[in-house]
């Protein structure tokens, strides 16, 4: 899938064109998600704000997280808020593909905010989301 096809999918779905080859998509939820996405050393990059540093989960979890999920992962900035990220080969990838990650960088976010965001009670103890992690893609 050539760069304009990339372009054209990622406006079907409401992306801004920030610079060329360069998106924004903001998906609206009670935090909206802001999320990335630009071409690269021939890679799709997809990135998307998950937690801020006062409320993002422990370097463990993260971690396990990251072991149990594929095609996306987690990452930290320096000043700690979380992040998830995907790369794509943006070599003959096609649109079900583009569409496919950009769905668990959704899910994997959620899923972040919803376990730093759950009550108190909720995150500690074996029944804790954290144990969980993020679904499988």
């Amino acid at each position: 899938m050539a760069i304009d096809s990339v372009s054209r999918f990622l406006d079907g779905v409401g992306a801004r064109r920030l610079a060329d080859g360069e998106w924004g998509l903001t998906i609206p939820d009670q935090h909206p998600l802001d999320i990335g996405i630009r071409t690269v050393d021939g890679l799709l990059r997809i990135q998307g704000f998950a937690v801020p540093a006062a409320d993002a989960p422990a370097d463990a979890d993260l971690l396990h997280w990251n072991r149990s999920s594929r095609l996306i992962r987690f990452a930290r900035t320096r000043s700690g808020d979380v992040w998830v990220q995907a790369d794509l080969l943006i070599e003959g990838v096609s649109e079900g593909a583009i569409d496919q990650v950009l769905g668990l960088v959704v899910e994997a976010a959620r899923s972040a905010r919803g376990v730093a965001y759950a009550p108190a009670q909720t995150r500690v103890g074996a029944a804790s989301p954290w144990r969980r992690g993020p679904r499988r893609a």
